[in-house]
């Protein structure tokens, strides 16, 4: 090789690129992640646990206050109206109205929420503003909130849901 020998361009040498390529995407991965990283906010992690170590306990006390009540009922939910019968050991349940909220399990913007008035002792009703079906989650309080049944139910539904208090252990 003499010195009079053309040397291409620093771009056009393979070893250059080689040595370089890695670096180079280490730095534009890092950046991405770091631009995701602070754009996104982490909803799944909390601050406060203590507040909701507290929020634990107030529902698993208003499931224990539903189980020594003795509550349970039936649901019957047609088209866009909704009659539900509610028991405690007692007899039947004598609150001006009740709360359902119904919480579908992958869309949050589908949860719905219905008042019950009360038509006679035990015996309830509620209007729905469009038609459900598809797998719920409910949630059924009585006007104070200190007490709640829950549980899950399809719709439609040929049959009577059953509503009853279960042990707040039972998740």
């Amino acid at each position: 090789m003499t010195d009079n020998t053309p040397v291409a361009p620093w771009y056009r040498q393979p070893w250059f690129w080689f040595l370089t390529i890695f670096p180079i995407a280490a730095i534009f991965s890092g950046i991405t992640i770091l631009t995701v990283g602070t754009i996104l906010s982490p909803s799944m992690v909390t601050d406060d646990y203590s507040r909701e170590g507290r929020g634990i306990n107030m529902a698993i006390a208003r499931d224990q206050k539903a189980l020594d009540l003795g509550l349970k009922g039936g649901l019957t939910i047609e088209a866009r109206s909704a009659h539900l019968t509610l028991e405690t050991k007692d007899g039947a349940a004598d609150y001006p109205y009740l709360i359902l909220n119904l919480y579908h399990p992958t869309m949050s913007e589908l949860d719905r929420t219905i008042q019950f008035r009360k038509l006679a002792a035990g015996e309830y009703a509620g209007n729905l503003v469009e038609s459900m079906g598809g797998r719920w989650y409910y949630d059924l309080q009585g006007p104070d909130n200190d007490w709640r049944v829950k549980g899950e139910f399809w719709i439609p539904s040929s049959n009577k849901i059953a509503l009853k208090a279960t042990s707040p252990t039972r998740g």
